[in-house]
């Protein structure tokens, strides 16, 4: 497959038609090589409009949902940020390719291995990993310019938003088991602006201060 032709067909028809603008997202999800992330059976379907699965009952993100969430993130080139699910690797790449270091959680150990097997293979060498309970944060990294978790939660999880810099973002899917809403938190020094910019349907975070917790 022509995958460089995909990736720009997949920007045109699923992101740039659906009203995501900002350059440097667009930028980086044509670049990073999404087929990369996914089983070589699935990945002629790589640059469809929908989520794949990558084993241990995980997903890899649909691509306007990657962009989408990227967006509210607001990322500059300085910037730190944590991602909470690192599954496939394929949504820390963009992170990669628009912030100065990114730190990533995944509490599932083989997916962590091999999404760092993809990530170092690809040389993204602004990426620290950790197998953790990512709804407790990095505290000791922290604060962060953004941070983003690939997984619904229940309500936002308090040592997130502890851990956010002042004008920082924080984007979370929260509400039940079948759908969520997408929330993106800004931290003022004081307090806390929230918005809300869509339903959407992701996999339980589960930790301490999400599904289970």
């Amino acid at each position: 497959m022509d995958y460089k032709r995909e990736r720009e067909r997949m920007v045109l028809t699923q992101l740039e038609a659906r009203g995501i603008t900002d350059p440097i997202v667009l930028a980086a999800m044509r670049k990073v090589p999404r087929h990369v992330f996914v089983g070589e059976a699935l990945q002629a379907q790589a640059y469809g409009d929908f989520p794949l699965p990558i084993g241990h009952e995980q997903t890899i993100s649909q691509p306007y949902m990657v962009a989408e969430m990227t967006q509210l993130l607001e990322l500059t080139p300085e910037d730190q940020v944590l991602e909470i699910g690192t599954g496939s690797g394929y949504q820390t790449a963009i992170l990669a390719e628009l912030a100065h270091k990114v730190y990533t959680i995944e509490r599932i150990r083989e997916l962590l291995i091999e999404a760092k097997k993809k990530l170092d293979r690809l040389k993204y060498l602004n990426v620290v990993t950790r197998c953790a309970d990512g709804t407790n944060g990095w505290p000791e990294e922290g604060p962060f310019d953004g941070i983003i978790v690939t997984a619904g939660a229940p309500h936002v999880p308090e040592p997130l938003k502890k851990q956010l810099a002042i004008g920082g973002r924080l984007v979370i899917p929260v509400g039940d088991v079948y759908s969520q809403v997408l929330m993106q938190i800004t931290r003022k020094k004081d307090g806390f602006i929230e918005r809300t910019t869509g339903g959407c349907r992701f996999v339980k975070l589960i930790g301490n201060h999400g599904w289970g917790g």
